[in-house]
């Protein structure tokens, strides 16, 4: 059995008003929070192009730093979560470990195979395949958040196009990516599911951990090299796992319990436009004129999610 609510969970748990709804104050604090999680994931593909060093690797260590970083917090002040969690959420957050290390292991090869244009674009379908899920567990999404999930993507192809070629490779790679947005889609829904009951550091210790252990073994089965790297190498490593990682992930699993599956992974989509400034600014690589009109039409998609997420909790 799980062990009873801590005044620490107390304090983390998002307020409520008597209804039980999550107060508009609560609310600006988790858009707040998701919007630095966004900003924090879009360094991903600007520090993995810059970084020396097999991407099945940069997975590895992105994880497994972030294990080394969140250890002294996990075993120390949240010793008695870890020991309460109960057999179903252990399971499902490894599960989500599990969705995670496919994720990674199937979109960053992708990026090899296929244009960066179409595995990005195919990877963020991520939102599409959480809406179907949804549906299909037997929640009726609102049409708001069909169709702001349908304009959110739109405009991620207006700024990435989705040239899709006929070669044996590209297509191999095309679906690498694809599956990758469906492994990310079942990582966002079973964090949405364990974080209902079970605190941010432990479900991220444990999903971490399992996603570092299993990006491991690829690593040592394919022969991706783990070390000889540079010091500078090592520096963006680092900064990648408190980026993108630590602040990236981890807060996208904190405010997924308030702000839904459905919300939270359509704003990821803002990643795209994100990693493109990042770009620009850091690495000189100057967005397509695509870009401002991609990301006004992602940010309305966005809107009318969150729009549909809130009648269709209204109406329940």
């Amino acid at each position: 059995m799980s062990a009873a609510p801590t005044r620490r969970d107390a304090i983390r748990t998002v307020p409520a008003d008597p209804a039980g709804t999550v107060s508009p104050a609560a609310l600006r604090i988790e858009g707040l929070l998701l919007a630095t999680a966004i900003a924090s994931v879009s360094f991903s593909a600007p520090l993995i192009a810059a970084t020396a060093a097999p991407a099945l690797a940069v997975a590895f260590w992105r994880n497994a730093m972030a294990v080394g970083a969140l250890t002294p917090f996990a075993l120390v002040r949240h010793r008695a979560e870890l020991r309460g969690i109960g057999r179903r959420e252990v399971l499902l957050t490894v599960g989500a470990g599990v969705l995670l290390a496919l994720h990674f292991g199937m979109w960053l090869p992708s990026l090899h195979m296929t244009s960066v244009a179409s595995s990005t674009a195919l990877c963020t379908t991520t939102p599409i395949w959480t809406t179907l899920v949804l549906r299909l567990r037997g929640h009726r999404p609102p049409a708001l958040v069909w169709g702001g999930t349908a304009v959110a993507f739109l405009g991620v192809v207006i700024l990435t196009g989705l040239d899709l070629s006929l070669s044996t490779r590209a297509l191999a790679g095309d679906a690498l990516a694809l599956a990758a947005g469906m492994a990310a889609a079942g990582y966002v829904l079973l964090g949405a599911e364990v974080r209902r009951t079970v605190g941010t550091v432990p479900y991220t210790y444990v999903c971490y951990t399992t996603t570092a252990v299993l990006l491991l073994v690829t690593c040592l089965i394919s022969g991706s090299a783990l070390g000889g790297y540079s010091g500078v190498t090592w520096l963006k490593l680092a900064a990648l796992t408190v980026t993108a990682q630590l602040l990236g992930h981890s807060l996208i699993n904190r405010v997924v319990k308030s702000l839904g599956p459905s919300v939270t992974s359509t704003a990821i989509l803002l990643e795209t436009p994100g990693a493109a400034l990042i770009a620009a600014l850091w690495l000189g690589q100057l967005p397509q004129t695509a870009a401002y009109p991609a990301l006004v039409v992602i940010l309305v998609g966005l809107a009318l999610v969150i729009m549909g997420d809130r009648r269709g909790k209204q109406q329940a």
